[in-house]
């Protein structure tokens, strides 16, 4: 019998600094194919690497009923599992998290017109 070894490759996890909103921007604008950021792009607050390059990011939006949640944006060397493990890892971090930005939905959609208004200039 034969085994196969599959390599993963190794994945950093990392909070959001400003020097990375212009990537961030980046990767948004593409998996939506758009040229102007929209409040959908939220307020990023994790990151996830590959081979030392932004491959996604988790983001704080206000949902349809007005609650904080987050959405994660990749790019395409960003596979399904790699999404899923993503996902749990910022889902741990969102449910740990106590800042305004988490838990109040006014100062989150604050923040999230002046974050895309400041990134649109640019």
């Amino acid at each position: 019998m034969e085994t196969t070894v599959q390599y993963q490759e190794q994945l950093q996890y990392a909070e959001v600094y400003i020097s990375d909103m212009l990537t961030l921007k980046q990767i948004f604008l593409q998996s939506q194919n758009i040229k102007t950021l929209t409040r959908n792009f939220g307020v990023p607050f994790l990151l996830v690497k590959k081979k030392n390059e932004i491959a996604a990011f988790a983001s704080l939006i206000n949902n349809e009923k007005g609650e904080i949640t987050f959405k994660i944006f990749h790019n395409n060397q960003f596979s399904e599992s790699e999404k899923k493990d993503f996902v749990i890892r910022a889902e741990n971090y969102f449910k740990k998290n106590n800042t305004a930005n988490f838990k109040n939905p006014e100062q989150l959609k604050s923040s999230i017109l002046r974050m895309v208004s400041w990134l649109n200039i640019g």
